[in-house]
């Protein structure tokens, strides 16, 4: 899927509102990138890593009986990754420095991942409808088979194929006696 402006405009906004944001991606749960807004930070890896740990943080969740996956927060040496639900089909993952107000990075990201969430949901809604809109294309017949030609003499049997003579011997010996 290509960058929608409106899911880069959002992700703007929010490292605007959060100024220790040094990076802001959404990628769908497949690990493919949305949209990004990560200067000197690789998105399609940052969303592939997203994925893979996606999967571990709602297999933890259902696992430990928390319910659905709600947002992940990793804490490094020098800052944060948050990855926050959005929709049931995206996740908007967020890098911020390590003096980021932390209740202030879930407030921002988690109104930004709703947001994001819904204009992935309308894409996908609109994109159905329009598929649902294409003619569906007739099924190809399949390739008409050769008519079969009847026998010239119909009571005459098909030709006979001679078949391989048997090469083993059982005794090979042959003598000559003079």
């Amino acid at each position: 899927m290509a960058a929608r402006p409106e899911i880069l405009d959002e992700l703007r906004r929010l490292r605007a509102r959060v100024p220790q944001l040094t990076g802001a991606l959404a990628a769908g749960v497949d690990g493919l990138v949305l949209a990004h807004d990560t200067p000197g930070v690789e998105p399609e890896g940052v969303a592939a890593l997203t994925a893979a740990a996606l999967g571990v943080a709602v297999r933890l969740s259902d696992s430990t009986g928390q319910g659905d996956f709600r947002e992940l927060l990793v804490r490094g040496v020098y800052g944060y990754v948050a990855t926050y639900a959005a929709g049931g089909s995206a996740v908007l993952t967020l890098l911020a420095q390590d003096r980021v107000n932390v209740g202030r990075l879930h407030l921002e990201g988690r109104r930004a991942g709703a947001r994001i969430g819904e204009l992935v949901d309308l894409y996908e809604t609109r994109a159905r409808e329009a598929r649902a809109r294409e003619p569906k294309a007739v099924a190809a017949r399949p390739p008409a088979q050769p008519p079969v030609r009847p026998l010239a003499n119909p009571s005459a049997a098909p030709p006979r194929t001679r078949s391989a003579r048997d090469t083993t011997t059982t005794n090979a010996r042959t003598t000559t006696e003079s």
